[in-house]
């Protein structure tokens, strides 16, 4: 027996994840290892930005439970990131082939079952493997991440951190490793050992060590993920023509060869959304839903201040629309400060072979609310495709522990054709955006005397073909590097007082600053620079709502589509502004203006947790 007798037990699982609003159907309860298919269990649709863990020994059924809740999100809606880390997930792209085990099964659950696939779009790091290659400029991407990536200590990521201030300083732009490489060989050069000395803190051999690092990352091919063109992850929030969420499947066929590019990779498109969405609060339905599978990569080996920056950006992310699921073999795999975060639990079955085997799985059953359960015995015995279960609901308290059989997919359990594949890439809209590389003008063309290139046959073009204008000053009349946080304490403070003015409606009581100092862009202040200052180079691809003619040059704009300048009375009053008897609502004033503060302070938040740089973007 797996049970132990409770009155009115499959009752008490019908109410529990029994809710009006939309839900995923992730199978029917069973009872002393009988199916019960009047009694669904579901995950509200809305509580999928509050986390969740997907666990369980090899060749129980995790990667099945990922396509059957992506192919539910997609219908509902919402668009899924996920990683295919074997291939199998492909199968979404092809219609599943009936049979008729596969209908007793989903009968045996109380699933209406129609073969279907879905919408697609694949991804690959760098372009190795099929798909739209992702890249990632080495400004944008960080110090912090950049020294996960390369395995360096504390002490060396520290020392890294001091090269991206200077090159930074030094206006030498940071896009591919070999402008990272450029400017460490210089500062060990005799040319810039002066330089060296004048940064403190940065010793010759650590910036030796660090380059050594550089090297081994080139060797092994990762240079193609770092340059550009640099992959706006606003694509990962698209929907289908028909209004289904679009499904993004990266391919890692060599993530066994490259575990930490892999899984920082994955941080960092957490945190680049992060600080660039804006608050949602407590939405319908999430804007998108993250899986992340091997999550015990993630954590690996990780520093105090790794593991940090990951715990605050998970506890934050959920008031951007934003769900993230971890899918290993073991929640003791993930840290116990993010597993505290992680309202959704399915958890397939464990295998206690060895005595550190039995105490996690005593371990795993702790985490779990209060059941009639035998759970130790649940998770030792049950089959392939079950899980037990318990969620958060729609009035914010977890389900009743439910051990459930998980429905069957609509598309194919396993890989899809290749020609299906190659025919999906090949007709991708976004390949001819992010295939092919750029080669801009940076560090290493800079320190290496190459000229700069020019646009129209003009000096100084290329700036004006982005929007940038030339003597951009801050507030104390220095100047500032496009596409950066204010540059001084002084347009800190500037930006500080005009937030506070406009959540208190009066004049700030925050002194102005008299001795600016210069800040790294790299690591900037709360609630610095809600308006940003244009980069050296736009996204390629304009936004759904804009034509590029309008990206480059703001003021062509219609007025219809001047929607930023608007004033905050006016969004909320249109066509009202100005006139006498003006109805003032100031609660609905008070509400936005906040919300437009938290946003700020949020991303500004995690750029200094990760040391990622500002980014234009669609949104």
């Amino acid at each position: 027996m797996v049970m132990t007798p409770a009155d009115g037990h499959l009752d008490k699982i019908r109410k529990g994840y029994s809710f009006d609003g939309p839900g995923l159907h992730l199978g029917a309860a069973m009872l002393d290892g009988e199916i019960h298919p009047d009694v669904p269990v579901r995950l509200p649709v809305a509580m999928m930005n509050r986390h969740g863990l997907v666990s369980g020994a090899t060749g129980t059924g995790k990667t099945v439970t990922l396509q059957v809740m992506a192919e539910q999100l997609s219908a509902h809606g919402v668009p899924v990131f996920l990683a295919d880390i074997k291939g199998d997930l492909t199968g979404l792209s092809t219609p599943a082939a009936s049979s008729d085990r596969l209908r007793t099964r989903a009968q045996s659950v109380g699933q209406d079952w129609n073969a279907k696939s879905f919408p697609v779009e694949y991804f690959s790091l760098g372009g190795d493997g099929k798909g739209v290659p992702v890249r990632a400029r080495i400004s944008d991407f960080g110090p912090l991440l950049l020294a996960r990536v390369t395995g360096l200590n504390e002490t060396q990521e520290s020392s890294l951190q001091l090269v991206f201030y200077y090159a930074d300083k030094n206006d030498l732009e940071l896009y591919n490793l070999a402008d990272l490489r450029a400017v460490i060989s210089f500062l060990t050069s005799d040319e810039g050992k002066d330089s060296l000395e004048a940064l403190g803190g940065l010793s010759r051999s650590t910036a030796g060590v660090i380059l050594r690092e550089l090297v081994t990352l080139e060797a092994q091919g990762m240079d193609k993920f770092f340059g550009e063109t640099e992959f706006d992850s606003a694509e990962f929030l698209r929907l289908a023509e028909d209004g289904r969420g679009v499904i993004s499947c990266l391919e890692l066929p060599t993530l066994l060869a490259r575990p930490a590019l892999f899984s920082t990779f994955l941080m960092w498109l957490i945190a680049d959304l992060f600080a660039e969405l804006p608050e949602v609060g407590d939405a319908e339905k999430p804007k998108l839903v993250f899986f992340l599978d091997e999550a015990h990569l993630l954590f690996r080996n990780a520093s105090d201040a790794f593991l940090e920056s990951i715990m605050t950006t998970v506890r934050l992310i959920r008031s951007k629309g934003v769900g993230i699921f971890f899918v290993t073999q073991a929640p003791k795999d993930v840290p116990s400060e993010v597993l505290g975060q992680l309202a959704n639990r399915i958890q397939h079955a464990l295998r206690a072979f060895t005595p550190d085997d039995a105490k996690a799985l005593r371990a795993t059953v702790s985490t779990f609310p209060t059941s009639a359960y035998d759970l130790e015995e649940v998770l030792t015995n049950a089959g392939t495709g079950e899980a037990v279960v318990t969620v958060m609901t729609e009035r914010g308290a977890p389900s009743p522990v439910a051990w459930t059989r998980i429905c069957a997919p609509e598309s194919t359990i396993g890989p899809s054709p290749a020609a299906t594949v190659d025919r999906i890439v090949q007709e991708s809209p976004l390949l001819p955006v992010y295939a092919p590389t750029v080669d801009s003008h940076s560090a290493f063309e800079k320190l290496s005397g190459s000229p700069a290139p020019t646009h129209d046959g003009l000096p100084g073009s290329a700036g004006r073909d982005f929007g940038i204008e030339a003597g951009a000053t801050g507030a104390d009349g220095s100047s500032t590097n496009v596409g950066s946080v204010p540059r001084t304490q002084a347009d800190i403070d500037a930006e500080a007082r005009r937030i506070e003015e406009a959540i208190l409606g009066r004049p700030s009581s925050r002194p102005a600053t008299r001795t600016p100092a210069p800040l790294p862009d790299w690591r900037p202040m709360p609630g610095a620079g809600q308006q940003r200052q244009p980069e050296h180079r736009e996204s390629r691809r304009p936004g759904p709502e804009q034509s590029a003619p309008e990206r480059r040059n703001p003021e062509r704009r219609s007025p219809e589509r001047q929607t930023p300048e608007r004033s905050t009375a006016e969004r909320h009053n249109p066509g009202q502004s100005g006139k006498p008897g003006q109805k003032d609502d100031t609660a609905d004033l008070i509400k936005d203006v906040a919300v437009q503060a938290a946003t700020v302070l949020g991303r500004e938040l995690v750029r200094g947790l990760f040391g990622t740089r500002r980014r234009r973007r669609r949104w």
